[in-house]
């Protein structure tokens, strides 16, 4: 559940970053900017799924200007695409959102039928009143050729139809855009060109887990934090760099009080404890011990225990305010879980080696590649590069079929043939992540029976990656992407194994995950085989890249 409240310079610490200015949805700043930009005000949002006990946003509250580069970033399950679906007006809602703009939503949901025909045939389906001339000077800034448009859409690969969405959505004119994840599945060739062009648009939000291009895309941050919902200037690295000093801000905040209110409250205690012995000595004392006392000295004990009573009522006060002052300091502050990897040591150096290996799926026509060679040793993070549809995945597939021993390639399709050689160590255990999350339905008991897991380990696991726990209670089908994902990698990470092999790991996990995951590999040192597009979590995790191209 998020709350936004009103965010303002002046309570934040003094080494934010001075383009780091929070735009306030009062009244004042909307009217000193009438006239140069258009707004979207969202006030006083409420929101909730039926059926759920839980607020997905409550009495929410900020504005942005229709003509930013607005990144939008947020942990997995926060609501970024349901708030997007609320702009779209596909949900009802309490509260309010103004705004004179159109908007238009990027993934298009495409149907089945349109699967099997040409985009062309369809743009007009997808955005009212789309003119295809637009759409083709669109597919020049994607270095994509138009010839697209006129193939049937289903043959596309991934980056081509991603290109064609995006080419329709900003074919319009006057509309703010709302793009949910445009680089998901694709290469690394692929993101750099959707980069450069958005680089060249505004007036749209960008809903990615992508640093890289958050960063090169995007002037204003919107970041659904813990609690509350910050809009900032800059982009994601200066957001971040703010949020860390915030972050540790706060802590030496929360410390401070923590401190005084320990000192606080043992001063309260010793000045009860003396006002209460003050109390009881005022009436009875014996005379021959105390003979400086007196029954006229009752006033002066009754005053004095008066003003210790009084001054442990001023502790007490303070003790209040500074309880109050430290109560939330730390509600936005993402602290992520250290987590736990078990990997196996093999006695071979070894463990995977190809030498000039190649692959196809239908004898008598090129292979999907050739002449590949490299091995993969104990300690190594392999990272797999090269465009879609090069063969990462078939290759990876491979690799796991043969070390269970499946050596006919009846699964890869009854033309399938291989050349060179691929060898895998004898015995070897592979934790996998496939791309897939399809199959993932049922209750999360069921799931950990089907793979032989504690299932409160499995769910202690799932909580770390910042799973809420009404998830637990859920169909998995019924799991976000993100969450789906974050699924598959709780179950690898809870498989011993020589040899982890993640395909494409990271589609739809948040940014903050990354981070962890990234933190996790380092500390641990698995051997891995991966295919990943994130430029980032590459640069810091791969020890070997092998180039397809």
């Amino acid at each position: 559940m998020l709350r936004c409240q009103k965010l303002i310079m002046s309570v934040q610490p003094s080494f934010l970053r001075p383009n780091a200015l929070f735009r306030l949805s009062a009244a004042g700043l909307a009217a000193g900017m009438e006239g140069l930009m258009a707004q979207i005000s969202v006030s006083n949002l409420t929101f909730y799924y039926e059926g759920s006990t839980d607020n997905v946003f409550e009495d929410v509250s900020f504005s942005i200007d229709t003509d930013w580069r607005l990144g939008f970033v947020g942990r997995n399950g926060k609501g970024k695409t349901t708030f997007l679906r609320l702009l779209m007006g596909e949900y009802e809602y309490v509260g309010k959102i103004s705004t004179g703009m159109n908007f238009d939503y990027f993934p298009y949901r495409i149907s089945d039928d349109m699967m099997c025909m040409c985009a062309a045939d369809f743009v007009e389906d997808l955005k009212a009143g789309c003119e295809l001339w637009r759409v083709v000077c669109e597919l020049g800034g994607l270095d994509a050729d138009a010839e697209l448009l006129y193939r049937p859409f289903g043959t596309l690969s991934y980056g081509e139809r991603t290109k064609v969405m995006l080419a329709v959505l900003f074919s319009g004119e006057n509309d703010f855009l709302l793009i949910d994840e445009p680089t998901n599945h694709l290469d690394m060739a692929a993101r750099d060109t959707v980069k450069k062009y958005l680089r060249t648009k505004k007036g749209f939000i960008l809903v990615s887990h992508d640093r890289d291009l958050l960063d090169a895309c995007t002037d204003h941050i919107l970041a659904l934090n813990r609690c509350t919902i910050e809009v900032q200037s800059g982009n994601f690295s200066s957001w971040w760099e703010n949020k860390q000093k915030g972050d540790a801000f706060a802590r030496a905040e929360n410390e401070r009080h923590r401190r005084e209110i320990g000192k606080l409250k043992r001063a309260s205690e010793q000045t009860r404890q003396w006002a209460d012995k003050s109390e009881r000595s005022k009436i009875g004392f014996d005379p021959v011990k105390e003979h400086d006392r007196s029954k006229g000295t009752r006033a002066y004990i009754g005053a004095k225990t008066k003003k210790l009573q009084s001054r442990v009522k001023q502790i007490e006060e303070r003790l209040d305010r500074e309880i109050s002052e430290k109560d939330g300091l730390l509600r936005d502050i993402e602290t992520p879980v250290d987590l736990k990897l078990f990997p196996l040591k093999y006695h071979k150096d070894t463990l995977v080696l190809a030498r000039d290996y190649g692959m196809g799926y239908e004898r008598g026509k090129p292979p999907v590649f050739e002449g590949l060679g490299f091995g993969i040793n104990q300690g190594e993070r392999v990272f797999l590069r090269g465009s879609n549809g090069c063969g990462k995945s078939s290759l990876i597939k491979m690799i796991v079929a043969s070390s269970r021993g499946e050596n006919d390639l009846s699964g890869f399709g009854g033309g399938c043939f291989q050349s060179g050689e691929l060898s895998i160590a004898s015995g070897l255990i592979i934790s996998y992540i496939n791309q897939d999350t399809s199959f993932l339905k049922g209750s999360v008991a069921d799931f950990c029976r089907e793979k032989g897991f504690d299932e409160s380990l499995f769910c202690a696991l799932l909580y770390q990656l910042d799973f809420e726990r009404v998830q637990f209670s859920k169909d998995m089908a019924d799991f976000s992407e993100g969450q789906k994902k974050k699924a598959l990698i709780a179950a690898s990470l809870l498989t011993p194994a020589h040899l982890y092999i993640w395909d494409e790991p990271l589609n739809y996990i948040d940014v903050f995950s990354r981070i962890q995951l990234e933190e996790l590999i380092l500390a641990y040192k698995p051997t891995m085989l991966v295919v990943e597009h994130d430029e980032r979590f590459c640069e810091r995790i791969a020890t070997k890249v092998v180039d397809f191209s």
